[in-house]
């Protein structure tokens, strides 16, 4: 039977329905109270809101499917090939003119990556 008749697919789509028929009725209602005699601007901003809200679950079923197939496709390709990478250059002796400070730290961080090549 079709993917999309599962029990699962068929709830997930029912609850994004039901969302946006929701969130079109709240805003509706919203709407009546921005043009009654008492609406307010949060009213109208309400408005806006709702079928946001309910568009979501619709969004997130339709983001859901894409990643899963995306995933699914990535499955069926061999994973590529690691190519080994290449220990970095080794840095020259410090001159004269350099900081002391800063030659000492380079020494322990070429003595680090030396101790970590050699692993």
């Amino acid at each position: 039977m079709h993917h999309w008749f599962r029990s699962r697919a068929v709830a997930i789509v029912a609850v994004s329905l039901i969302a946006v028929i929701g969130g079109a009725l709240l805003a509706w209602w919203q709407w009546t109270r921005y043009t009654s005699a008492t609406g307010t601007l949060q009213n109208l901003g309400y408005v806006l809101q709702w079928p946001l809200f309910g568009l979501f679950p619709a969004f997130m079923f339709w983001r859901l499917r894409k990643l899963r197939t995306g995933q699914s496709a990535e499955s069926r390709q061999a994973p590529p090939a690691l190519e080994p990478i290449a220990p970095p250059p080794v840095r020259p002796a410090p001159t004269e003119d350099e900081d002391p400070e800063l030659a000492a730290y380079n020494r322990y961080l070429a003595e680090l990556n030396a101790q970590e090549t050699k692993r």
